[in-house]
C-alpha cells in the first residue's frame, strides 16, 4: 500500500523546481483565472517557511504592501504555480522566520548570502 502512494506522489512532482531556502527572496508567478481569461500574477517576497515534503510541500512568502505585511502560502508542485524565480539568496540561522512578523524597517532586513 505504501509503495502505491509513493508511486502516485512521484507522478505529480514537477521536475524543474528551482532550489531555494528559507530567507531567500523569490518571485512567484501564480496563474489566476478571471472569467474566461487566464493571467499570471507575480508575488515577490521573503520565504519565511517551508513545510512537509514530496508532493505536499508548501512554502510561505511574506512581503510588505503599503506598510501592511502580506503572507501567502503556495503549494510547490501545484499546476497553478507558473514560475518561481530566486531574486536574492538570504543568510539566516533559523528554519522558520516567523519573528519577522513583529519587525519593521531595517530590523526586518535579511543579510545576503555570498
Amino acid at each position: 500500500m505504501k509503495g502505491l502512494i509513493e508511486a502516485i506522489e512521484a507522478e505529480g512532482l514537477k521536475e524543474n523546481v528551482p532550489q531555494f531556502n528559507v530567507g531567500d527572496t523569490v518571485k512567484v508567478g501564480y496563474r489566476i483565472i478571471e472569467g474566461g481569461k487566464e493571467r499570471i500574477q507575480n508575488f515577490e517576497g521573503v520565504v519565511i517557511a517551508k513545510k512537509n515534503g514530496g508532493i505536499r510541500e508548501t512554502f510561505t512568502v511574506r512581503r510588505l504592501s503599503f506598510g501592511v505585511g502580506v503572507e501567502r502560502c503556495f503549494p510547490l508542485h501545484s499546476p497553478k504555480v507558473a514560475s518561481i524565480t530566486v531574486v536574492r539568496a538570504g543568510k539566516v540561522r533559523r528554519a522558520k522566520l516567523y519573528y519577522l512578523r513583529g519587525l519593521t524597517g531595517k530590523a526586518a532586513k535579511i543579510k545576503e548570502d555570498k
